[in-house]
């Protein structure tokens, strides 16, 4: 059975992005997720000088090829002045440098939240129009306004409206997996 990747666009950790893909990979059945903190990945700021000097980390190669042997993706963005995080696009840039198109044949669920009413609404439009260039198909996106009012830590999305939609974009999502 293959795995699907699940990881938050943050190294933040208290990220909320990352409780939302938490919450997403516990209502995904038949299919094994594998979560990743991102966290945990200390990536250093992608320069030509720092690829000359010394290549390319091991945690990167790993989690390069841990995206390759996946059968999709569950991303959820942060975003930092309606941008995705500095982070996320380093570790977006390090990834395009081991691989120009290492989303190729990628299935993903793309989402975002943040505390405003956008719901992370800049980073995931940019994000969406972003990862097709690595070869990725964005399967289904979602974003999820003001955490801390929709979220729940042991409920999971409170809104009723915005609980439907989310179900409903994880079964387009896990539909083209099928």
């Amino acid at each position: 059975m293959s795995t699907i990747l699940a990881f938050a666009g943050s190294n933040s950790s208290s990220s909320i992005n990352y409780k939302l893909v938490q919450y997403t990979a516990s209502l995904v059945e038949d299919k094994e997720v594998q979560l990743i903190n991102l966290a945990n990945y200390p990536f250093p700021l992608y320069s030509v000088d720092e690829e000359k000097n010394n290549g390319f980390i091991n945690s990167l190669v790993e989690f390069n090829s841990e995206i390759k042997s996946a059968a999709g993706l569950i991303i959820s963005v942060n975003e930092h002045n309606s941008n995705p995080s500095a982070y996320f696009k380093n570790l977006l840039d390090w990834l395009s440098r081991v691989d120009k198109t290492f989303l190729t044949e990628t299935e993903i669920f793309l989402m975002a939240t943040s505390p405003g009413k956008r719901g992370g609404m800049s980073a995931l439009e940019i994000i969406t129009n972003l990862l097709p260039r690595f070869g990725a198909t964005v399967a289904a996106t979602f974003s999820l306004p003001s955490f801390q009012e929709n979220f729940d830590e042991v409920k999971g999305i409170v809104d009723a409206d915005l609980a439907k939609q989310h179900q409903e974009a994880l079964n387009q999502f896990l539909a083209k997996l099928s």
